[in-house]
């Protein structure tokens, strides 16, 4: 149990929040709601034996997607958290970025 303990209290310290205007949050849970909904329809596919082919086909148009996501997520990510860290001196969010970018590059 408090093996459970220290992991939240390690999610809790390195949390941030991030304040992205309305209109954009709004953007983002509609094309979230819209890959969730390609998701459920590739697993009916593959329920239903669908020709491989075109399950990969969706695949492919789900991954765009959530690529689309990742972009506008990052785009903020730098013009926000980023430029906002650095003008506080914070030279560590390059680090994080960094990493950030290679997680995103392994798609």
């Amino acid at each position: 149990m408090q093996n459970n303990d220290a992991v939240h209290e390690a999610h809790e310290t390195s949390c941030r929040k991030s304040h992205h205007p309305e209109q954009t949050k709004k953007n983002l849970t509609t094309r979230l709601n819209r890959i969730e909904g390609q998701i459920r329809g590739i697993k009916g596919m593959i329920e239903k034996d669908v020709y491989c082919d075109d399950i990969i086909t969706q695949l492919s148009a789900t991954q765009s997607a959530l690529n689309s996501v990742a972009k506008i997520l990052l785009e903020g990510h730098l013009k926000g958290c980023v430029v906002d860290r650095l003008s506080e001196g914070d030279t560590e969010v390059l680090d994080e970025l960094v990493v950030t970018i290679q997680k995103l590059m392994k798609k």
